[in-house]
């Protein structure tokens, strides 16, 4: 893989580093979006600010969501205490929670024996050494940072490309080396949506749904893996299909075995007791986070262990993944003695810049909702109330899809989920109908290097021409908007007990 190029900043950084301010400041002087409440505008500019700055990169993502802390208690849209909890809560410790986990694996090896366990199940066709790559990327990647997912993949992948090349040639593997390597980032970013841990905008999704919505039940870990595995599924299929069909060889391989992924599995040696324990707590983990509060749907019915306890309502993902994550740094090494599972050096690299870009969307989201932002933009749009509601789907999943591309999905995510919040609820549709398609389409980012991590980790190993990546993009970009909204409405209003026709009464009390 190249080497990482420092970035350097560019002019139009330089430029929107001036302009953007300027932009936000003639706003506030000279607009008045709703003359009997300031702070509409004066949210609306700082929201205009953080946009121009994420989108641009002007100033560091995580410096640009810091920018909540110091105008919202300045203009009086919410006050200092309660913008800085917004930094701070149980997603939060989710989120590091997983990544603890993740580390750990990491730490013992753990996660290249599953990718290659996997691997070696499904043999050495074409087809199913894709397949295997995209199995082993997709599970991890649930669990996992797509990112971190991605960057253990990518050298596996190319020392079985460097094999492939001995046996087969380079010219003859050449084509099939870019659809090995377009399946890892793809695999990574739809194996994250099935779960809450999977990506940052589907925390970035509960978070702010229960922020503008505080009486709405709370979508917990089951439910969203029940919504969004067959999303998952269907998507995953999809980039199988469309990337063995764009890239696979033209002749039949020879000269190549089995044997090349046991060796590679003999390397690692017999699985050390610290493997075991990491893995058995990982399952463990991933069992109490999809069984804490139980789940169901239509007659089936299955109580949550949360129940256990005195104070179930207590308990959220954020408790167990926490619980457990402690549970690494008492738990001591048998093969490295005074070492425990984890140590700090390690937890240390948990990356902290996502942390506060997730409070930056969260701070950003309460600005929406207590200065009355979201209400106005939605009776902006009220026009789009006339539209079919799965019309309106379908446009507003194109929309994200094609923003994700550009910017971050966690900053597009934490800036259209409010606003999508209050158009729901002016034009009188269930805002889970809006809220959960977009943020499904936030991952949907597949066409290039720029749009997310793993898309640019494959890119910088020089083996992917941008061309092969906006073709097979652009075509399951297509394939996932289309999942996305039908599976919302014929599974999601299933799962959330949504009537398309009915306005919930929980939406009808909303902060702001």
């Amino acid at each position: 893989m190249s080497k990482p190029v420092k970035k350097k900043t560019s002019r139009l950084q330089r430029i929107m580093l001036i302009v953007a301010p300027v932009i936000s400041l003639l706003i506030v002087l000279f607009a008045d979006l709703d003359p009997e409440n300031k702070k509409v505008t004066y949210t609306f500019a700082i929201a205009l600010l953080m946009a121009i700055w994420w989108i641009t990169e002007a100033i560091p993502l995580a410096a640009t969501a810091l920018i909540p802390v110091a105008l919202f208690p300045l203009f009086g849209v919410v006050d200092g205490k309660t913008v800085s909890a917004m930094y701070f809560n149980h997603l939060i410790f989710l989120f590091i929670g997983g990544f603890l986990m993740a580390f750990a694996m990491e730490r013992w090896n753990l996660h290249r024996r599953i990718a290659l366990r996997i691997l070696i199940l499904f043999g050495i066709s074409p087809g199913r050494i894709l397949l295997g790559f995209m199995l082993a990327t997709a599970f991890l990647s649930m669990w996992m940072s797509n990112t971190a997912t991605a960057m253990m993949m990518v050298p596996i992948a190319l020392s079985i490309i460097l094999k492939l090349e001995e046996s087969l040639g380079r010219k003859a593997t050449r084509r099939y080396s870019a659809g090995l390597l377009l399946s890892i980032a793809y695999s990574a970013s739809i194996g994250g949506i099935a779960t809450l841990v999977g990506t940052p905008p589907n925390l970035s999704f509960a978070r702010i749904a229960s922020i503008i919505f505080p009486k709405m039940e709370e979508i917990s870990f089951a439910d969203w893996f029940i919504f969004a595995l067959p999303v998952t599924v269907l998507v995953f299929i999809a980039a199988w299909g469309l990337l063995y069909l764009m890239f696979k060889p033209k002749g039949k391989w020879d000269n190549l075995y089995i044997d090349e992924f046991r060796n590679e599995y003999k390397l690692l040696g017999k699985a050390k007791p610290e493997e075991k324990i990491v893995f058995a707590l990982f399952s463990i983990l991933a069992l109490l986070w999809i069984f804490r509060s139980g789940f169901e749907i239509q007659s089936v019915k299955i109580p949550g262990w949360s129940q256990l306890f005195q104070t179930p309502s207590f308990i959220n993902d954020g408790t167990v993944a926490i619980f457990m994550a402690l549970l690494l740094f008492i738990i001591p090494s048998k093969t490295e003695k005074g070492e425990n599972l984890m140590n700090w050096e390690t937890a240390n690299r948990i990356p902290w810049g996502i942390v506060l870009l997730f409070g930056g969307g969260f701070a950003l989201a309460q600005g929406f909702v207590d200065s009355g932002l979201s209400v106005w933009f939605g009776e902006q749009l009220a026009g789009l109330g006339k539209m079919d509601p799965v019309i309106l789907t379908l446009a507003n999943v194109s929309m994200m899809s094609v923003l994700t591309e550009l910017t971050s999905n966690v900053a597009t995510t934490e800036m259209i989920l409010p606003i999508l919040g209050g158009l729901a609820v002016t034009i009188n549709i269930n805002p889970l109908l809006l809220m959960i398609p977009a943020t499904l389409a936030a991952s949907l980012a597949f066409m290039l290097p720029v749009a997310t991590p793993p898309n640019a980790i494959i890119f910088g190993t020089n083996r992917i021409k941008i061309k092969q990546m906006v073709k097979a993009g652009i075509l399951l970009n297509i394939a996932g908007i289309i999942v996305a909204t039908l599976v919302m409405y014929f599974w999601g209003t299933i799962v959330f007990e949504i009537d398309v026709s009915v306005f919930p009464d929980w939406a009808k009390y909303r902060v702001g």
